[in-house]
């Protein structure tokens, strides 16, 4: 029980760690069951909460919270049955947070307009597992998981936490460093959400967190100020391999048509697992892309274009010691 105990606490910990990175706060008891509101249906009489998170949206006036099921699996231990398992289990539980006046009590703040979301964290504590996750969920249809309509349920496998963990180190390596390509403290940091056509940003400033649905993107934009002068400065961490210069200019249109390609401003792309030669063909992408502006080489857009930097994220793997987790005494 104590080894199983230790093994559960890797992704816990792993979790605390990662998440706080990305600006969301963690609220009210861990590891808290509390009761079912739908015994009959769930065939249970509780419901467990591993973590709830919380994060305020920068498009809408509600706060998320993160009702979460955290996991930490062997490779062998990986299969369809105990995935989706897993996830029924959350969608019981995101069904009945909505709802429960004893979970509202636990994790709620009075004073917001919530919304209740799962996610399941499934971390592979002996880093072996090497298969596609998401063949897990081919057969499942959402009308079909025991939640309710306009509710969501998230799911990070072994691949997403690792590349979360990539991003999480990323950020925090540039920090250490000096120069043009330093991160400032994580007081002048936000993560970028752009205005939207026809939908205005209501917390500019509020609205740090990544949500999920940036940790879930194919990119996750940080944006920072360095200095007296607020000198705004954007690093995007890029997860697609990079294989094309279609994808490329696909970014870089992403970029310029949000503004990002501001004066003043200093935008690094950091690539993680990257194809061999992602490097050669984002320079390529980016001299297709000036060509196709037509204002030449040497107009004021192509010369942001030029200066933004690509490069290629040392890749790292969190590794947790049941015997050092045994003797972490709080």
């Amino acid at each position: 029980m104590a080894e199983t105990s230790k093994i559960a606490k890797m992704a816990s910990k792993l979790s605390d760690e990662l998440f706080a990175e990305f600006f969301w706060t963690k609220v009210g008891p861990e590891d808290a069951n509390w009761p079912c509101e739908d015994q009959a249906h769930h065939g249970v009489t509780t419901h467990p909460a591993d973590v709830v998170f919380w994060y305020d949206e920068p498009y809408t006036s509600k706060r998320t919270f993160v009702h979460c099921d955290l996991k930490s699996y062997a490779k062998g231990t990986i299969n369809t049955a105990t995935v989706q398992g897993a996830l029924t289990s959350l969608c019981k539980q995101v069904a009945c947070a909505e709802k429960s006046e004893g979970w509202r009590d636990l994790y709620m703040h009075g004073n917001v307009t919530p919304d209740v979301c799962g996610l399941l964290f499934v971390y592979n504590h002996d880093g072996g597992y090497d298969k596609d996750f998401a063949a897990h969920f081919v057969n499942i249809k959402n009308d079909k998981l025991p939640l309710p309509k306009g509710s969501r349920a998230f799911v990070l496998g072994p691949k997403d936490i690792a590349w979360l963990d990539n991003v999480r180190y990323e950020i925090r390596q540039m920090r250490g460093t000096a120069g043009p390509t330093a991160l400032p403290g994580a007081a002048n940091c936000k993560y970028f959400y752009p205005q939207l056509d026809g939908r205005a940003n209501l917390h500019p400033e509020k609205a740090r967190a990544a949500t999920l649905e940036m940790l879930t993107s194919p990119w996750i934009v940080l944006e920072y100020e360095v200095g007296a002068s607020a000198k705004r400065g954007f690093v995007v961490f890029y997860r697609r391999l990079g294989e094309t210069e279609e994808e490329f200019m696909y970014l870089l249109d992403y970029l310029r048509h949000y503004q990002v390609l501001e004066h003043g401003t200093t935008i690094a792309i950091k690539s993680f697992q990257a194809a061999a030669h992602a490097t050669t063909t984002f320079q390529k992408a980016t001299q297709r892309y000036i060509e196709g502006l037509g204002g030449g080489d040497n107009s004021e857009l192509a010369t942001k274009l030029r200066a933004i930097k690509y490069s290629k994220m040392t890749q790292t793997v969190s590794d947790f010691s049941e015997i050092d987790l045994g003797m972490d005494y709080e």
